[in-house]
């Protein structure tokens, strides 16, 4: 760990949530609207991360799940050093199978004989295939080919679905994610998995004014996609894909609606625990 992350302390909320479902759903998609960065799921709940410069004190007023009649959440906090968070995530972290063709793992792993196999340090980044989300973006991926696809990955937190388009043969690869954090984090995952087609920046939307791309990746959350898919369409080629996740079934219409309104046309969607992952084609 750099001395940057050596530095970076978190807070930790130790929620538990009854029902547990969708308890932990809805509440882990309110705490990422306020800036909670990851999540580690618990038989009683999940712990959410938030880092320590970005906390106060009322950080929770909005949280509407927490006033909610339907659920019963209580919760401790502590403060936790970066290097501890590495043993937490290892004492939680088990290997994932996608479709009994992609296996996401960490390093000190058993080697998967699955057909795809990704290697993920996940630190304090999104995205190691057990959130709905990222395993519903696996899963679309795994049935494209992308021989000769340009990609970009927006939001890419740990790199996950860009080292995936890489494995399914895209040779162009643009992974962008605001937080410099995720950016190490990618980059290092990238690297692990020796993936040199992938590039790593950091930037938001305006980053990729002016490109062009076949194929573009978005598991963010419902608000920011509602923003973004504007741009998202001026950046699609021609019969480009849009592949998007991140909001609940609740919130398709809403994702669908914008879409059709920049010329995107829906094909299809997976569902998972409530959890939406959506397909658009630019016409």
């Amino acid at each position: 760990i750099n001395n940057l992350f050596a530095q970076m302390n978190y807070i930790e909320y130790n929620f538990t949530v009854s029902p547990k479902e969708p308890g932990s759903e809805i509440l882990v998609a309110e705490l990422g609207e306020v800036g909670f960065e990851s999540f580690v799921d618990t038989p009683t709940g999940i712990k959410a991360y938030i880092p320590k410069d970005l906390w106060k004190k009322d950080i929770l007023q909005n949280i509407f799940i927490l006033r909610s009649n339907e659920f019963i959440i209580s919760y401790q906090i502590k403060e936790i050093e970066q290097v501890n968070w590495n043993e937490e995530w290892e004492k939680n972290f088990s290997p994932i199978v996608v479709e009994d063709i992609c296996t996401v793992r960490a390093t000190f792993h058993p080697t998967p004989t699955t057909r795809y196999d990704i290697m993920i340090t996940p630190k304090m980044s999104f995205g190691t295939g057990h959130h709905e989300t990222t395993y519903m973006m696996l899963q679309q991926l795994i049935l494209l080919s992308l021989e000769n696809v340009k990609v970009l990955d927006m939001g890419c937190g740990t790199g996950i679905l860009a080292i995936m388009a890489s494995l399914r043969g895209a040779r162009d690869i643009t992974a962008i994610d605001i937080d410099p954090w995720c950016v190490e984090n990618a980059t290092e995952n990238v690297q692990q998995n020796n993936c040199p087609f992938i590039k790593v920046m950091e930037g938001n939307i305006s980053t990729i004014i002016g490109e062009q791309f076949q194929l573009i990746l978005a598991n963010i959350n419902r608000n920011i996609l509602l923003s973004d898919i504007p741009a998202y369409a001026k950046a699609l080629s021609p019969a480009g894909l849009l592949l998007v996740s991140g909001f609940y079934i609740e919130d398709l219409p809403v994702i669908k609606e914008k879409c059709q309104e920049v010329g995107l046309s829906f094909l299809s969607h997976i569902e998972r625990n409530h959890w939406v992952s959506a397909k658009f084609q630019q016409k």
